[in-house]
């Protein structure tokens, strides 16, 4: 008689419930730490956005001998488009009659 020879090596219920405890574990560290990058991620994209708003009104001021009066100004003479008046975080971006661009939060 022959005698088969099986190695049956299979996870435990035990092994996979541990597996599975180490998982959610480390989820629930990296899932606030994810959230707080978001923000920060954001503010340093709105402040990117203001930098490049700034350069247009320099170059409209340049074009056309004054400031523009609003955003809409820009958006309206082609300097910006029409999806390019809100910040990342979705802050408004205005300008003011000195020509700064600043942008509120949202």
């Amino acid at each position: 008689m022959i005698k088969l020879i099986r190695n049956e090596r299979a996870f435990t219920l035990i092994e996979m419930m541990i597996v599975l405890l180490v998982i959610t574990v480390l989820l629930f560290i990296a899932i606030p730490n994810v959230a707080k990058q978001s923000k920060n991620i954001n503010a340093k994209g709105c402040d990117a956005f203001i930098h490049m708003v700034q350069g247009q009104v320099q170059a409209y001021r340049i074009d056309k001998g004054s400031l523009p009066s609003t955003i809409d100004t820009l958006v309206t003479d082609g300097y910006l488009r029409d999806d390019e008046t809100t910040c990342p975080g979705g802050g408004a971006v205005t300008i003011d009659a000195e020509g700064i661009v600043s942008a509120s939060e949202a």
